[in-house]
């Protein structure tokens, strides 16, 4: 077990080149699809609560769905296999890149991956869209999803202050609102 754990977690840190997001679907694909330990629904529950709170998303996902595994043990697993492919890379590209920054093949590499960072997130953001409307309904998840951006990248509101609007909305009686809308 724990040994799948390690190899899991450490695929996605070593693959998972462009920051804590861009690891994000490769825990998903290895946790939710590959091996199986959670549906795509606790997935979406734990990110989302790792997200409200604060401190790197990756060790937060890691170390949880570690725990939820295998105990501590499968915790400490997927906390080293997280953290360590990122200290190691990180200490070897950093030199390797101080040393040819200059070089256009460098500049080029560096450009290359945000997009293709961003298409991955982008990929996970439809995901949890889809997934969302299914659960909440179409208008009102898609609604929810603009107000957001209106919020955050309009109104300059802090990201933190919308997830905790969103999280308290949960309370809200969802199931009548969606009824009244419909009638």
């Amino acid at each position: 077990m724990n040994k799948d754990l390690f190899i899991a977690f450490f695929r996605a840190g070593m693959l998972g080149y462009g920051g804590g997001l861009s690891a994000i679907p490769l825990m998903q694909k290895e946790v939710v699809d590959r091996y199986k330990w959670m549906d795509d629904e606790e997935f979406s529950d734990v990110l989302a609560l790792a997200n409200a709170l604060p401190g790197p998303i990756n060790t937060k996902l890691s170390g949880y769905i570690g725990w939820r595994v295998n105990g501590w043990a499968g915790m400490l697993m997927t906390l080293l296999a997280t953290i360590l492919p990122t200290a190691v890379l990180m200490i070897i590209l950093l030199t390797l890149l101080n040393a040819f920054k200059d070089k256009p093949f460098v500049q080029g590499m560096a450009k290359g991956v945000i997009p293709i960072a961003g298409v991955m997130i982008g990929v996970m953001a439809l995901d949890f869209l889809k997934k969302s409307g299914i659960g909440l309904g179409w208008k009102l998840s898609i609604g929810l999803a603009a107000a957001s951006i209106v919020l955050i990248e309009f109104l300059g509101v802090h990201p933190a202050i919308v997830i905790g609007a969103l999280i308290l909305s949960a309370f809200l009686p969802w199931d009548k609102l969606k009824r009244k809308g419909a009638e």
